[in-house]
């Protein structure tokens, strides 16, 4: 059986973690991300203007995240939203729609009691290395 690579990945584009994991993580073919919020690149500030610009931020960071991984937007089959209060459900689809324009990959969004800094939203993503032929079923 061959070796799977696994490549872990840090970007000087995103906010550098505050804990002990990786930014994200190459296994084969596909990334791994973990949770990005909506706070400045260089402090660990949250940007203002609520949850629809923590979710601008946030994607922004995944976009730059994914990039230095070698995918990107366009290649991300999988995300999980957390939201800190499902009042901004409508806010954060609207920008989440500015960033993911078509193929939407599969999603799960939840609520939960407390993101890290008092976060509005994060969200994480699983996304493939490499070129991807979409197929219509």
């Amino acid at each position: 059986m061959s070796k799977i690579i696994r490549k872990i990945v840090s970007s000087s584009k995103c906010p550098k973690p505050s804990a002990p994991y990786s930014q994200a993580v190459v296994a084969d073919r596909t990334v791994y991300c973990s949770g990005v919020i909506g706070i400045e690149l260089n402090e660990p500030k949250l940007v203002s203007g609520g949850a629809t610009a923590q979710t601008a931020k946030a994607l922004e960071h995944l976009s730059n995240l994914l990039q230095d991984a070698g995918s990107g937007i366009d290649r991300v089959v999988k995300t999980t939203v957390l939201l800190a209060d499902m009042n901004d459900y409508a806010s954060v689809n609207e920008e989440y729609k500015k960033v993911f324009t078509k193929n939407f990959p599969a999603r799960t969004c939840y609520a939960v009691a407390k993101l890290p800094l008092g976060a509005a939203v994060e969200i994480e993503a699983v996304a493939i290395v490499g070129s991807v032929q979409d197929e219509a079923k």
